[in-house]
């Protein structure tokens, strides 16, 4: 039986941050928990960072994921905004690795090619596909940065292996898909 794993996503952001729980069995995944963390309310990035640390560390001590996937921040043109991402993301980062919780970090075209097969998809495609990969439904849009992070999770599981591969080679892959091989002339 395949050892069980938890996933910790987090869309990381300065005026709310989204988080995501999954488990992972073999090949089956099962949300656990999703939410986010509101920020707007607060003054001062100061005060920000701090809710973040202390949110994702009591996500961990409660949830105590085995790994932690990020969603990267994308380079845009305000370096402010891109600043302020990046302390966000370093601080979850810090409750997680003063626990020695591996932390991986992804693009955000890497996770919607991910889920979605298309690296331009929009935050609805994304919660869409989760939808159906992880059977659930999603009641409320305004969570869009949760289930962001969720897609973060489900990323990181088909980025990392943990995917249980029943064709052990390529001539067992074959066999078993003769429809998905192109016969070169």
């Amino acid at each position: 039986m395949a050892k069980e794993r938890i996933i910790l996503g987090i869309d990381p952001g300065t005026q709310v941050m989204g988080y995501g729980l999954i488990r992972v069995e073999g090949n089956h995944l099962e949300v656990i928990h999703y939410g986010v963390i509101e920020l707007h309310k607060l003054n001062g990035q100061a005060l920000k960072l701090k809710r973040i640390y202390e949110r994702v560390s009591q996500l961990i001590e409660h949830y105590a994921p085995d790994e932690i996937a990020l969603e990267a921040p994308f380079y845009g043109k305000n370096v402010q905004s891109m600043l302020k991402l990046g302390r966000a993301q370093g601080v979850a980062m810090a409750a997680a690795l003063t626990r020695e919780i591996p932390v991986m970090e992804y693009a955000p075209r890497k996770i919607k090619q991910s889920i979605t097969g298309n690296g331009n998809a929009s935050k609805e495609q994304v919660a869409a596909m989760l939808e159906k990969l992880l059977n659930i439904r999603f009641e409320n849009n305004t969570l869009l940065d949760a289930t962001d992070a969720l897609g973060v999770a489900v990323c990181h599981y088909l980025q990392s292996g943990l995917q249980i591969n029943k064709s052990k080679s390529w001539d067992a892959f074959v066999k078993e898909n003769p429809h998905r091989i192109k016969k070169s002339r």
